[in-house]
């Protein structure tokens, strides 16, 4: 199945500033195949090259790098108008992480990095971002999401049913119904469930996407209405009522 973009990051372009290419080029690949658009710059003259050119909506940013330090660039960049920023160092203690949180980061990941890791923190700190700026939000993610007399917002992270009353959601199953909503009519297999709606402490396994859809089944179920998720056999769930956006 070809994978889609990422259904919470319409193409943000993020920067990896890293003087290891190895880590660039895993970074890189594993982030693309997300939706993200990535440029990748190996110290501090290349990243100010890339900031020239281009506007990021976060920097994943070493800390350990000859010359000019993560931490050296960190106090370059302007923390109210500037990228978000991700420190990732192999000094994962508490006192560095502290110090790098106090300087301006938002977030900061110890080295070695799961992937899906990494990939979690980025959304949470574009999601923090956005909601966080003074500039009009992207008229994307301003709409609600209607189906079957339902309403997502995706913003205000809130589920309405038809009678307009508040349906509650853990943070798994709000994700994993973002991503079974922007994806409508489409198989999204259990991986790209699993990358698109896990928190910080999901399970790292299939049968948590199988366990949080039985439970977001339960809350989206209504009397007398068809099931709006559809399991196929061997390849994943699908989302089967239309969706519109105003």
């Amino acid at each position: 199945m070809t994978p889609i973009a990422d259904a919470l990051n319409y193409e943000t372009r993020l920067l990896i500033v890293d003087d290891d290419p190895g880590i660039r080029e895993l970074t890189a690949a594993f982030l693309s195949q997300h939706g993200y658009v990535i440029d990748s710059a190996a110290n501090g003259a290349e990243m100010r090259e890339a900031m020239a050119h281009h506007d990021y909506a976060l920097i994943i940013l070493d800390v350990m790098m000859p010359g000019e330090d993560g931490l050296q660039l960190l106090m370059t960049l302007d923390r109210s108008t500037g990228p978000a920023v991700i420190l990732h160092s192999i000094i994962g203690g508490d006192v560095d992480r502290i110090v790098g949180l106090e300087m301006g980061a938002d977030d900061y990941l110890p080295k070695p990095a799961n992937p899906r890791e990494l990939l979690a923190r980025v959304r949470s700190v574009l999601r923090r971002a956005r909601a966080g700026t003074g500039t009009a939000p992207d008229p994307v993610r301003r709409s609600l999401l209607h189906f079957s007399g339902w309403r997502l917002d995706p913003v205000g992270r809130q589920l309405l049913d038809p009678d307009g009353v508040v349906i509650n959601l853990s943070d798994g199953e709000f994700r994993l119904l973002l991503a079974l909503v922007e994806n409508p009519r489409r198989v999204l297999s259990r991986d790209m469930l699993l990358d698109l709606s896990r928190g910080v402490n999901a399970e790292h396994f299939d049968r948590a996407i199988d366990v949080q859809m039985s439970r977001l089944r339960r809350k989206l179920g209504r009397p007398g209405d068809a099931d709006m998720i559809r399991t196929i056999r061997n390849e994943g769930y699908m989302f089967v009522v239309d969706v519109v956006r105003r």
